[in-house]
């Protein structure tokens, strides 16, 4: 059912809700009827993410306190030395927007996919804009190496048709990630047209500027699919992720570690590494492994 209901008021003590929208500290919180209820969190305290369960006392018509986020089954963020960026919980699939124009980051790409591997979370890469002809078909020989090693790649002109999308997301709760300027917002409104209005609605009850994408919001696609949109992402910092788990964000990486000479091989000069080895083999990509070795030396911000 939809989100976005009138509301009318209740005297329940607490009930279960799901954060369907996220403005600094504020939240939208939905219930199993469809009312949505504009949220604070109890005490200081944030991080409520987008997908997140939780639990809320309403405390006037349309306004509750959401006083305990349940269990989530995954957790997409970000981080450097210094904060956690939360983008969505749990999410059953990324959905990657990457386009030709303007050019995309193949090294943020390779970031979102070690997040994913850390969280096991399926992941698509949607290449968009492909009626622009020309550079699409160099994005297409780029992305090429994402397809061999079990990343579905789909190709779409959203502006004219995303239908070939759709089948990806039935049953599942999907995230839109890519940078600002790949056709993220695009895509959105072709498979949940209200999805501008319901954005106006939210932001007049929560008395917040509507600006596109500048907040994670939930848009459900039927009753058993929903769509996270997500502000565009220019980094994606994976401090969080100790120095002995990256090479397991390489899906590709998998089979050779523990096959080093030396237990506590890190995959840069040491001798008798299997994945060095393997890249020299042409068993996997010197291209992700010079990523890695990016990744592992400068640091994961």
């Amino acid at each position: 059912m939809s989100a976005f209901h009138s509301n009318k008021a209740k005297t329940v003590s607490s009930q279960i809700g799901l954060a369907s929208a996220v403005f600094g500290r504020h939240f939208t919180v939905e219930t199993t009827a469809g009312e949505w209820f504009s949220c604070v969190m109890r005490g200081k305290k944030g991080g409520v993410a987008c997908g997140d369960k939780v639990e809320f006392r309403i405390t006037a018509p349309g306004q509750g306190v959401i006083e305990k986020i349940l269990p989530r089954k995954t957790l997409l963020y970000r981080s450097d030395a210094f904060k956690e960026k939360i983008i969505a919980a749990n999410v059953t699939q990324i959905v990657i927007v990457v386009a030709a124009v303007p050019s995309f980051s193949e090294e943020l790409i390779n970031r979102c996919l070690v997040a994913a591997e850390n969280q096991n979370i399926p992941v698509i890469i949607v290449l968009n804009k492909t009626d622009l002809a020309e550079p699409t078909q160099a994005a297409i020989r780029l992305l090429g190496l994402y397809e061999t090693l079990g990343y579905p790649v789909l190709k779409l002109s959203a502006i004219n048709d995303v239908s070939a999308l759709e089948p990806y997301l039935e049953n599942r709760l999907s995230v839109l990630a890519g940078q600002s300027g790949m056709g993220k917002s695009t895509i959105l409104n072709a498979l949940v047209p209200e999805a501008q209005r319901a954005t106006a609605e939210i932001s007049t009850v929560l008395d917040s500027g509507c600006h596109t994408t500048t907040h994670s919001r939930l848009y459900h696609i039927d009753d058993n699919s929903a769509i996270i949109d997500s502000p565009g992402i220019q980094a994606f910092g994976l401090h969080y992720i100790k120095t002995e788990n990256l090479a397991w964000g390489f899906i590709e990486f998998h089979p050779y570690i523990g096959q080093c000479k030396f237990h506590n091989c890190r995959h840069l000069n040491e001798p008798g590494c299997a994945l060095a080895y393997a890249a020299n083999q042409g068993e996997i990509s010197t291209r992700r492994l010079a990523f890695y070795h990016k990744l592992l030396e400068n640091g994961r911000e």
